[in-house]
């Protein structure tokens, strides 16, 4: 729920990407992404400024506006997420004989930059679409209920195949969506609806979308969807999609 309150606002202008104000707030609100300081949810700032003097931009002020109430209890899960996925990182970068060549564990939550579903690029034979995907992790099963980039979002949830055979994801599905993929014959189900339905609980959703294949075991997902939904108690638009196997939508 928003009300009017103070909470930080940072001037991305004079926001040089130095990162001393990341450890200055004990709530965690403030992380580095694409090279500036930027509030991860506004649920996690306290508004009390703690970043102000640590700053040496100034690029970080107080302001009084309507924002989503404070919630200590949303701070205190999400700071022990991150030291368990910390401390995962380091067991990982310690242990592993090898490590990803893009340098970035499963569950590091990550916000990335966000494209135009018409922006490309040249390849070979002509440009490309660029990919929409605007968060990290994208599977169901590794994305955490407080991930900020729930809070206020249209999610689009696919079973994986649908990724694959239907052509035009990036350009007329994905756009400015959460996405969340998983398989709904492979993996468990009602583990899905007990994480859908803590998610769709703690965070403002927009919208859902789901996208299934044409074959019977993909309709348990659409079904775990709702049923988190009326456990939630949430009533927000739904949109179900159906693609066949040459890649076209069916309903």
């Amino acid at each position: 729920m928003k009300i009017l309150r103070k909470i930080i606002e940072i001037d991305e202008e004079l926001c040089d990407g130095c990162g001393q104000c990341v450890p200055a707030c004990d709530e965690g609100a403030i992380q580095i992404i694409d090279g500036k300081a930027k509030t991860v949810a506004e649920k996690y700032c306290d508004g009390l400024g703690a970043c102000l003097g640590d700053c040496p931009q100034g690029a970080i002020t107080i302001v009084e506006r309507m924002a989503e109430d404070f919630d200590p209890e949303a701070v205190e899960e999400y700071l022990k997420y991150r030291e368990e996925a910390d401390k995962t990182d380091e067991k990982s970068s310690s242990d592993a004989p090898e490590t990803l060549a893009c340098g970035c564990p499963s569950t590091q939550m990550q916000t990335l930059s966000s494209c135009s579903c018409n922006d490309t690029k040249e390849v070979s034979g002509g440009p490309a679409p660029v990919s929409a995907l605007g968060h990290w992790p994208i599977q169901i099963r590794l994305i955490p209920a407080h991930a900020p980039f729930l809070n206020n979002a249209d999610i689009l949830i696919l079973a994986d195949c649908a990724a694959v055979a239907y052509a035009a994801l990036h350009q007329e599905l994905l756009g400015d969506r959460v996405v969340m993929m998983g398989c709904p014959k492979f993996d468990d189900l009602p583990d899905y609806e007990e994480r859908f339905t803590e998610m769709f609980s703690k965070n403002e959703i927009k919208s859902v979308t789901v996208v299934t294949m044409e074959v019977p075991c993909c309709s348990g997902l659409p079904v775990a969807v709702k049923n988190a939904l009326q456990k939630a108690g949430k009533i927000m638009p739904f949109k179900e999609m159906v693609i066949n196997l040459k890649g076209e939508v069916l309903k």
